[in-house]
């Protein structure tokens, strides 16, 4: 049995390519998900992996797909091969368990993934760093604009239902709500 496995970070990517690769390669069953590389506790490689019988092959696109870090590499690799199975990835054709440079080329491979991502966590680290040194706000825009929030804190306290306001600002209640705690917080911290 040829199975493959394709996997993405999260869920705004996209998984098509990679499936039809798998599917062209003449994988019969594939696994896929969309979660972080950067552990092996993924339900569908899990999966997979359970799943292997002697025999069986695994492909991915690239060594990536299945581990960022060397020695999970390692562990998975070593998973498919005591079930009697071979591993092989479509843009890495070195990489092949039948070789028995096969596992110092997967741990060379691996590390180079491992350090990518170091490298991209720094580089992401470093450029919000900088963004918020530019006063770039992160996460949500907020519903309620400054002069609409201060509106609102005037029609409470004038007594108008937190409810009505809600409504006025086509905002849930829990968002007045949120707006009535901070104006508190802000006035005690203030005293």
């Amino acid at each position: 049995m040829k199975y493959g496995y394709a996997r993405v970070s999260t869920e705004a990517q996209d998984l098509t390519g990679q499936v039809e690769r798998l599917r062209t390669a003449g994988c019969e069953r594939i696994f896929f998900e969309k979660r972080s590389g950067k552990d092996v506790d993924r339900p569908q490689l899990q999966r997979l992996l359970k799943s292997i019988r002697p025999g069986d092959v695994v492909l991915a696109v690239v060594t990536d797909r299945i581990a960022r870090d060397p020695l999970d590499l390692l562990n998975i690799l070593k998973s498919v091969t005591q079930a009697g199975g071979g591993l092989r990835l479509i843009d890495e054709p070195f990489i092949d368990t039948t070789s028995e440079l096969s596992d110092l080329l997967l741990f060379i491979v691996g590390w180079a993934a491992k350090w990518q991502r170091r490298r991209i966590l720094e580089n992401t680290a470093y450029g919000r760093a900088r963004a918020k040194a530019r006063g770039v706000k992160f996460g949500r825009k907020p519903k309620l604009s400054h002069a609409q929030c201060t509106e609102a804190l005037v029609r409470l306290a004038a007594g108008e239902p937190a409810q009505q306001v809600a409504r006025r600002f086509d905002v849930s209640r829990s968002t007045i709500s949120r707006l009535c705690r901070e104006k508190r917080a802000a006035t005690q911290s203030a005293s």
